[in-house]
């Protein structure tokens, strides 16, 4: 009987689930004028093919059943084991949902948004609801998808191959949203691989499982007048100052519970509006498998984490944001990604996203994979990945995560562990070009964006244009000038007078790049303590200290970036398990950094000299630089010839001292904030009222006043009228 319906070989390689091209056998199919519809559903004792009239299939074998039906339209299926009777549509009658012309920009690898067509999709088909699926597995000899509505057995599902775009297809009537599934894939020669979670999935179990989850992307937005004018708040000459945030760890609620995308929608986006700052910077919410990879090893680079919700709550998230004032921005982690089985590596049974050559492939540091970025569909991949947050969360940038350990091939390698480029150099030109192209597309296509690169070499031109030779990015963090004032700050006063230029040395390279000035995660943790632990002295001293830091920083030429909880001088390191020491701010110190900080933000945005040439020469000038015996340093920003400019004088020594100070125009300077005000938990020392310039040329000035600076303290004075 198998014989008359089936070709015996065909029939053993569906039934092993070796078959490479199932929908050339099972569904529907004109043979000899008739249709003929073949049937593989195991453990069932009798099928019907219902069109409406239940016609009986012949049953011909371990789970094999066929017959004729009386025409070509549609039908359903039924079947029966024992006393247990079920219907369904037959997922291999359906047609692919896959066009000619998607199928052409895959196989070209410049698909601007493989979101769109691959992964798992909410659709009516050919009139049924249901779900395609699509993933990418050129390789493969069979793929499938499994899901407790198969039980996650591979041979009932498998997929349909589109050509040469290596992409495996299948639409499944009746899933709903919710669904978890993963694909069971057969790679070169047969071995069947662990079951892997859907690359382009927009939704994941909660740790520990792992599979993909069946996610619609919806949700009205209310924000096009933040869209509308995000453009100019996101210039170099606009005030950006940044809280970065871990989302499982700024805030806990009750029970130890993570706090939702709802929750967080009303108490971070508040918090941070209420502190001044002007955007939000999530640590990467992309899913990943392992907590105390704080989202730096990301598996599922197109699903928010569903440790805080859904994507529409996610989306809500953005929304609320936008509607406050804030701009959101998403750690990105293109430069590697986990060896997890389930994840992307050895993705269809071969080094698919990955280079073959640990010398080129793997990173000792880390233990992850690298992206082969030569290879056209993996840039695309990430490319598109990129645009996806743009354009489907509105995220108005990225953060790109380790910049430097893409540029370079012998990124913390040691000869012959790794392999030159095709002129012999160590630069990883395939990784430069992905990084460009990803720009070009981002600002290209999501106007008003900004992109940052974490970068920590002096590779040339990261914040420069694609077509000036530059990588393109908007902004690049200033590492060295945080390594630089740190290691200063870190050290007893008395001995800052010989490292006085540790505190200067940024001002050579300033405008170099478009600098942020980074605070960030990775200085309060792994033993390096919190910003309040690194300052020297004791109790009142440290927070005076860490004080002027913050006021020499926001002063200085440059947009900020502040971790969560070093705003109000979190006592101990950060850990991420647990919540920020909120209890803290019963305390008058920390309250008063708490308080400093967002005076800081409010004076900050709310003048322009202080932001508008944060990345012009033309917006800073020295008046004091050398002072290493005083530890004194002070300075003028400027912004246009319409705005008032600020002096800015600060004191590193627990010494109070008067400094004359020159100062470019005549007239009453009111002293705009003292980070040694008692409302700070300062010592209120300082020059009450302002000072009245005097036609004393200093420094080069043609007026100069004399300026109280008290210990450990910085001092921001503003030209009154101009």
């Amino acid at each position: 009987m198998t014989a008359d319906w089936f070709h015996p070989g065909a029939a053993a390689a569906l039934v092993a689930g070796a078959h490479g091209d199932p929908f050339a056998v099972l569904g529907p199919h004109r043979a000899g004028g008739r249709v003929v519809v073949r049937v593989f559903q195991p453990g069932a004792e009798q099928v019907w093919a219902l069109t409406p009239d239940p016609v009986p299939l012949d049953p011909c074998g371990q789970g094999l059943f066929a017959g004729v039906l009386p025409g070509d339209g549609p039908y359903r299926l039924r079947a029966r084991a024992g006393d247990t009777e079920w219907d369904w549509d037959d997922p291999f009658r359906f047609g692919p949902v896959l066009g000619e012309m998607d199928e052409y920009l895959l196989a070209e690898g410049t698909h601007a948004r493989i979101w769109q067509v691959l992964g798992a999709h909410l659709m009516t088909h050919e009139g049924v609801e249901g779900v395609h699926f699509a993933v990418w597995a050129p390789n493969a000899d069979r793929v499938s998808v499994v899901g407790d509505f198969n039980i996650w057995d591979g041979r009932r599902h498998p997929m349909r191959k589109r050509g040469a775009t290596g992409v495996w297809e299948i639409f499944v009537p009746g899933l709903p949203e919710g669904t978890a599934y993963k694909y069971e894939i057969r790679g070169p020669g047969g071995q069947l691989l662990p079951l892997k979670a859907d690359p382009v999935g927009f939704g994941s179990e909660h740790a520990p499982k792992n599979a993909s989850v069946v996610r619609g992307i919806r949700g009205a937005w209310s924000d096009a007048g933040w869209m509308d004018g995000r453009a100019a708040r996101q210039t170099v000459d606009a005030p950006i100052s940044v809280y970065e945030v871990h989302l499982g760890s700024w805030k806990r609620a009750p029970g130890d519970r993570m706090l939702s995308y709802t929750e967080l929608a009303d108490q971070l986006v508040s918090y941070a509006a209420e502190m001044g700052f002007t955007h939000i910077e999530l640590l990467p919410v992309s899913e990943f498998p392992f907590d105390g990879s704080w989202g730096y090893q990301p598996v599922g680079l197109f699903a928010p984490t569903v440790r805080h919700g859904t994507p529409e709550e996610f989306r809500a998230f953005v929304d609320a944001a936008h509607r406050q004032g804030l701009g959101v921005l998403l750690d990105w982690v293109p430069g590697h990604f986990p060896t997890d089985p389930h994840g992307l590596g050895r993705f269809d049974g071969t080094a698919l996203y990955e280079h073959e050559d640990p010398r080129e492939g793997f990173h000792q540091d880390w233990n992850t994979l690298i992206y082969n970025y030569g290879r056209t569909e993996v840039q695309n991949f990430l490319v598109s990945n990129a645009l996806y947050w743009l354009e489907e969360y509105h995220i108005d940038g990225l953060r790109v995560d380790a910049v430097a350990s893409m540029l370079y091939r012998d990124y913390s390698r040691k000869d012959g562990e790794w392999l030159p480029n095709k002129d012999g150099g160590r630069e990883n030109y395939e990784a430069i070009a992905m990084l460009q192209r990803m720009n070009v597309v981002a600002y290209g296509q999501s106007p008003g964006v900004m992109t940052v690169a974490e970068e920590s070499t002096a590779f040339p031109g990261v914040s420069r244009p694609v077509n000036w030779g530059g990588l393109g990015f908007g902004f690049k963090w200033n590492m060295g000038w945080m390594n630089d004032t740190l290691s200063y700050m870190q050290r007893d006063p008395v001995y800052r007078k010989y490292h006085h230029h540790q505190m200067t040395f940024g001002l050579h390279y300033a405008w170099s790049e478009n600098y942020i000035l980074p605070i960030s995660h990775d200085e309060v943790v792994h033993g390096k303590g919190s910003m309040l632990e690194k300052m020297p002295g004791q109790g009142d001293e440290k927070f005076a200290n860490l004080r002027a830091y913050y006021g020499f920083m926001w002063g200085h030429p440059g947009k900020k970036l502040l971790f969560m909880g070093c705003e109000f001088a979190q006592g101990r390191e950060w850990a991420y398990r647990q919540s920020l020491d909120w209890h803290l701010l019963d305390h008058p110190q920390h309250a008063g950094m708490q308080r400093l900080v967002r005076d800081l933000n409010t004076l900050y945005r709310g003048t322009p000299a202080l932001h508008v040439n944060d990345c012009r020469p033309e917006g800073f000038q020295w008046l004091e630089a050398n002072d290493a015996e005083g530890s004194t340093y002070a300075w003028l920003r400027k912004g246009g010839p319409e705005d008032a400019q600020v002096a800015v004088a600060v004191n590193m020594t627990p010494v109070e001292r008067q400094l004359r100070i020159g100062l470019p125009a005549p007239g009453h300077w009111a002293e705009a904030l003292n980070t040694d005000a008692a409302i700070y938990a300062g010592g209120n020392r300082g020059n009450l009222g302002g000072v009245q310039a005097e036609a004393i040329p200093h420094q080069g000035q043609p007026w100069s006043a004399l300026v109280v600076l008290p210990p450990l303290a910085a001092v921001f004075l503003k030209q009154s009228q101009i």
